[in-house]
């Protein structure tokens, strides 16, 4: 009998994160600092001008004053190779981006993230925290550090949050983005996990993250995944308010955006654009 998944022609379970290799790594961005921050941040090669305005307003490793930031945007690589010399200046030119070489692709999104929290992990230990976001993802860095993580320090170990998702089921529609074959995932109920568009978490568990993934059957969808290497660490992710982590675009006004901490489905002038108008009038709200 063949094994599963060649058998449906389904080859969505690669082998650990382990057996993949950097292509791009940014080995020293600890080195002399401990940050207070990583923000890992999921793009694809195409996305040049959405990392371009997140450097320049909210991903901005000088964003908050006082705060040791550092900003890595997380990439696989491309079928045919192409962007890859693009690819090289800009990592020569900024230092903010590390790549595996796993495909770019929608189902490999749980090895992206997977590869941040190796990178954590690996050369970044001490950092207090860490976020996992997307490029179309706008983040109020100032309000995450100041209101979330800063007055009453969360517990440094063990911490994880975002907009939380409990008592979710597999969606077997296939018309669906969220569609899970029975093979990929038999059961029928999803620990509880964070959206994917924005959580943070201790410097401590990309460690165990990790860990946990190298027992873990993969699961394609990323969040949901995360969510069950947490529940086998035995990790309870802390409930927010959900008006501070938001799945949908938020209609920007400065004294809206000065109290949330993601809003979705952000273009790369707007990044700009709500960060400038932020800095200029958050006082007034």
């Amino acid at each position: 009998i063949p094994p599963e998944n060649e058998k449906s022609g389904n080859k969505a379970t690669p082998t650990p994160t382990q057996s993949f290799t950097f292509i791009i790594n940014e080995e020293e961005k600890c080195k002399d600092k401990t940050p207070f921050l990583v923000l890992l941040i999921s793009t694809t090669a195409a996305e040049l001008q959405h990392r371009s305005a997140i450097r320049k307003s909210w991903g901005n490793e000088a964003a908050v004053p006082g705060v040791d930031i550092v900003r890595l945007f997380m990439l696989g690589i491309e079928s045919k190779g192409e962007n890859e010399d693009v690819l090289l200046r800009e990592s020569e030119q900024y230092h903010d981006i590390i790549q595996q070489d796993f495909l770019d692709t929608y189902n490999n999104l749980t090895l992206k993230t997977l590869m941040g929290m190796r990178w954590v992990a690996s050369y970044c230990s001490g950092t207090r925290f860490a976020m996992k976001t997307d490029s179309d993802v706008f983040v109020n860095t100032m309000h995450l550090i100041e209101k979330l993580l800063r007055p009453l320090p969360p517990s440094t170990q063990n911490y994880f949050t975002g907009h939380l998702m409990k008592g979710h089921t597999p969606i077997r529609n296939k018309a669906s983005k969220w569609y899970i074959s029975e093979e990929e995932f038999p059961g029928n109920r999803y620990h509880p996990f964070c959206s994917g568009t924005g959580y943070v978490f201790s410097g401590d568990l990309a460690a165990k993250i990790v860990n946990a993934s190298l027992m873990i059957k993969y699961i394609h969808l990323e969040d949901v995944y995360i969510g069950f290497c947490l529940n086998a660490k035995g990790v309870e992710i802390v409930p927010l308010p959900y008006s501070l982590f938001n799945l949908h675009k938020v209609p920007f006004s400065p004294c809206m955006y000065n109290k949330i901490i993601t809003s979705h489905h952000i273009q790369p002038h707007e990044h700009i654009l709500y960060w400038e108008t932020l800095q200029e009038k958050r006082h007034m709200c």
